[in-house]
């Protein structure tokens, strides 16, 4: 079987959801539900179980999102290159030996250095497997459907990570434990990785000649002068690293805030974080759908920026003011998750500024939201200590005025670009084939 098939994706789409990638969609469910079981009480469990410091944690989750961006961009590439079935295949197995490693080498024997370094290793994982997906759907999907099949993607991808991942905790950790619990995700991460390897179809990067390391390396070097030769990849770049960085800054510090300072029970912690993926499970695919019709910068500048800059605040003063009430607290969650997926069309615009690269673009976009990662935790990692929680929350927050700003710097021709990323495409290095027959 070959990596990625190469034939026009075939059948009738529903609202950009095409049959052929429909079982890929399902693969990203399960993977991220294994992956985000822990996202919840991974970060209050070192600190109170693990007997690490919250500077200790801290620099665990900042770590892993270093090397989330690294592998987030390399999926791109390696996907473009090798094929996003294989790239995916190799994730799955890298990411149950290495979860291995980091459960039994290193939270169980509560040992800082083996714990940071095996989780490490396995953050390259995640964004290898689901990113590539994204590649795939880059050259699948219809180019006047892009946004709204993006949609979908991240409509799965948060029925992972957020519904099932946030939610089957509060499930499991009365009845089994944390660390069976984080075991207990294993098997979810095989069936994605046998779904993915084995059901997927619909067209991908065309496979031109052998694949060598010199071949790799000319692709790598084209993608990373990309955003010098086409200023918008670069304001998109930002664009999506400012967009979840107060998530994976709450990740750090909101399971410990809520629980211990607020008060919220850490079931109730549980289910109110479990509903801001809920929510941006219908989001996802609304503001997709949108970003089409409406535009996608217009989407991204008022309903991604100025929206997370109120919702981030949103989240954290409701309880702060009127304590640990769920009602209230949920209802700032709904509109945070509202805000959140407002900056999904940034997943049709990248690959459709660079129709004939949609891969390298992918991997620019990737390596973004692996920043986005980075950014997040790292800010409470430098800030929390010094200015405090209220602080460190204003300043998450005043990160979405940069994007408001930024956005009247990107100037695009929406129709044009749907229309020319509907046309096929070929690898970059076919495309690079083919310009230099043309010189």
């Amino acid at each position: 079987m070959s990596p990625t098939t190469t034939s026009p994706t075939t059948g009738r789409s529903f609202l950009g959801l095409s049959p052929a990638l429909l079982w890929g969609y399902v693969a990203i469910a399960f993977f991220m539900t294994g992956d985000g079981l822990e996202q919840a009480f991974l970060s209050d469990y070192l600190v109170t179980h693990a007997g690490f410091t919250t500077a200790q944690t801290g620099s665990i989750f900042t770590v892993y999102g270093l090397i989330v961006a690294l592998g987030a961009f390399a999926s791109g590439v390696l996907a473009e290159y090798f094929g996003p079935r294989r790239v995916m295949i190799l994730a799955t197995i890298m990411w149950i030996v290495f979860h291995v490693g980091f459960l039994y080498f290193g939270v169980m024997q509560g040992d800082f250095a083996m714990t940071l370094v095996m989780y490490a290793i396995r953050a390259a994982a995640y964004p290898m497997f689901v990113y590539s997906f994204v590649v795939w759907i880059s050259y699948a999907a219809p180019g006047d459907r892009l946004s709204s099949a993006m949609g979908w993607f991240w409509c799965f991808y948060s029925i992972g990570v957020g519904v099932f991942g946030s939610y089957l905790p509060s499930l499991t950790i009365p009845w089994i434990g944390e660390i069976a619990t984080l075991w207990a995700s294993i098997a979810f991460i095989a069936v994605g990785g046998l779904l993915a390897g084995l059901l997927v179809r619909g067209r991908g990067p065309e496979q031109h000649g052998p694949r060598t390391l010199a071949g790799l390396l000319g692709v790598l070097t084209e993608t990373l002068v990309m955003p010098v030769r086409n200023v918008q990849l670069a304001y998109g770049m930002i664009q999506r690293i400012i967009n979840q960085i107060s998530l994976y800054g709450f990740i750090v510090m909101l399971p410990i805030v809520f629980v211990r300072d607020l008060g919220f029970a850490q079931g109730t912690w549980l289910k109110l974080w479990s509903l801001v993926y809920l929510v941006t499970v219908f989001t996802n695919l609304l503001w997709g759908v949108l970003g089409d019709r409406i535009g996608w910068v217009r989407t991204v500048r008022w309903f991604g920026a100025i929206g997370m800059c109120a919702a981030t605040l949103l989240l954290y003063f409701v309880p702060v003011i009127f304590g640990p009430n769920p009602w209230l607290t949920a209802a700032a969650v709904v509109v945070f998750g509202f805000a959140l997926a407002a900056y999904v069309p940034l997943s049709a615009l990248m690959p459709a500024l660079e129709p004939h690269r949609r891969g390298s673009a992918v991997a620019l976009l990737n390596l973004a939201a692996g920043l986005s990662q980075f950014i997040g935790s790292l800010m409470v990692t430098l800030l929390w200590d010094r200015i405090g929680t209220t602080g460190t929350v204003i300043a998450l927050a005043a990160t979405y005025l940069v994007s408001f700003g930024l956005s009247f710097l990107q100037k695009v021709d929406q129709r044009a670009l749907a229309q020319d990323a509907g046309a096929p495409a070929a690898s970059p290095a076919a495309a690079t084939a083919g310009e230099a027959a043309g010189r």
